[in-house]
Formats: C-alpha cells, sequence, structure tokens
C-alpha cells in the first residue's frame, strides 16, 4: 500500500513522500528545501530512492543538490536543462515506475511552460499536479497562456472523482474565499471554508483535496456555471469560457 506524508517547507509549501509499507526507500515530489526532507530522512531511516519535479521553480527545485549530493537519487522531471539534476527527461504521455505504482506523465502548461503533473490510477488514484490545480485555485500565469492553462486544468479534471489531488501549496484558505466572491451561489463552497478553517486553526493540511471535489469548488474548474460567470461578468469579459477563466485569473491576482 502506498501511502504519501505531507513534508510542509518554506512558508507554504508541501514536499510530498511516497513510500511502501514494506519498503524503507521513499521518493519526494518537489523538493524546495533539503533540510526538512533530511531531517524526517534521518528520523525514520529512510532512503531517498527518487525525486520528481513537476518545474523549474526555485520553490520546487531548491533543494536538489544537497538531496543529490547527499544520497544520490534517481530525478525524473520534465525537459527543462535549467533544471540541474534531472537523470531522466519526461513529457506527456510518458510512462514511469515508482515503488511498484505505474505514474502516467501529464504535460500542464500554463504555470510554466515545462509544468508536468504525474498521476497513477488504483486504489487510491493520486495525482500530484505542483502549480497547476490547487484546492479551489489554479497557479498564476507566469509563462503559459490562459488558453494552456484552462486546457490543463480540463485535462486534470478529467479524471476519477476520486483521485487524490496533491498540490504543492497551502494556498487553500485564500482560494476558498475567493471562490465565495467568484461563485457567490455555491453552498459547497462555503461549507469547504469552514472546513478548511477548521482544520488551518489547528494547524492541519488541507490536502489532498479530489477531483470531485474540486468540480464543485473550483471557480477554474467551473466557469461555464452561471454563477461563475455572472461574478467574471462584473470583473470583465464572460462570453465564453476561455473569457471566463481570463477574468478569473486576472481578478484573483488582485482580490
Amino acid at each position: 500500500m502506498m501511502s504519501v506524508t505531507p513534508i510542509p517547507a518554506l512558508s507554504d509549501n508541501y514536499i510530498w513522500l511516497l513510500r511502501q509499507d514494506t519498503s524503507q526507500s521513499v521518493c519526494v515530489v518537489d523538493p524546495g528545501d533539503a533540510d526538512p526532507v533530511i531531517e524526517l530522512l534521518e528520523r525514520e531511516s529512510l532512503t531517498l530512492d527518487t525525486i520528481l519535479i513537476t518545474h523549474h521553480h526555485h520553490d520546487h527545485t531548491g533543494g536538489l543538490a544537497k538531496l543529490i549530493k547527499r544520497y544520490s537519487p534517481h530525478v525524473i522531471g520534465p525537459e527543462n536543462p535549467t533544471i540541474k539534476g534531472i537523470s531522466q527527461a519526461v513529457g506527456e504521455g510518458d510512462q514511469i515506475r515508482i515503488m511498484g505504482r505505474l505514474f502516467e506523465v501529464m504535460a500542464t502548461p500554463g504555470h510554466t511552460l515545462d509544468h508536468i503533473s504525474f498521476y497513477t490510477p488504483g486504489i487510491p488514484a493520486l495525482l500530484f499536479c505542483g502549480d497547476t490545480l490547487f484546492c479551489a485555485g489554479c497557479g498564476r500565469l507566469f509563462e503559459g497562456s490562459p488558453e494552456q492553462m484552462h486546457t490543463s486544468l480540463n485535462k486534470l479534471a478529467e479524471l476519477p472523482d476520486d483521485t487524490l489531488v496533491f498540490a504543492a501549496h497551502e494556498y487553500t484558505q485564500a482560494n476558498l474565499v475567493f471562490a465565495q466572491a467568484a461563485d457567490p451561489e455555491n453552498d459547497d463552497v462555503t461549507y469547504a471554508l469552514k472546513e478548511c478553517e477548521k482544520a488551518r486553526a489547528l494547524d492541519r493540511p488541507t490536502l489532498p483535496s479530489t477531483i470531485g471535489r474540486e468540480l464543485k469548488i473550483n471557480p477554474y474548474l467551473r466557469v461555464s456555471t452561471p454563477s461563475v460567470r455572472n461574478a467574471a461578468g462584473e470583473q470583465g469579459a464572460n462570453d465564453n469560457d476561455i473569457a471566463t477563466f481570463t477574468t478569473l485569473r486576472e481578478w484573483k491576482n488582485r482580490f
């Protein structure tokens, strides 16, 4: 059975640690900081076998050099030569095996042009989506276009509803506050915000989410619904799904 453990890092990042119950070898996703990873590995006598990288931003790769020097793991990431330490470059449609489970690589540009996500079906299905899909939100468009991000989000939204969504940041509370403005008739958002506030008051992670839950509360996945489209229309263009998405993302930037 594969388990996933959050390692809090930097100000609001999660480095995800994957392990099988029968092995001390582990995989981590997007180690922006090596120190909390090393602390956990040493405390629990684990061996770092593999690192997955979703994109080149420093808060996802900053710990690579130190971890590679200490553990010599196999590093899998996007085809981007600016990321130092990648030992296997992968892209859309590639498959990799991590601790006995087959993962599919999905190209998910928008936040950055090199962004990829890692998905494995099964029980449970797992998605590691970096800064593309957040709980109730999505990443800023630093390099990609609204069309690219909208396409990437729709691709992820087609995964099974029970897929566990492991995003890379604890942005849920702020995203849900925005979702209340962007989708004001959505009672699911109101309930989710109350649950989120309880979790954060206890310093508990609000992740993982699920694809099914995101389809109910994430305004960027609901751009064709009347409530979201009407709210977007008060802020900018809402003539179609792309225009509505673009308006929402620009609105969130200044919210």
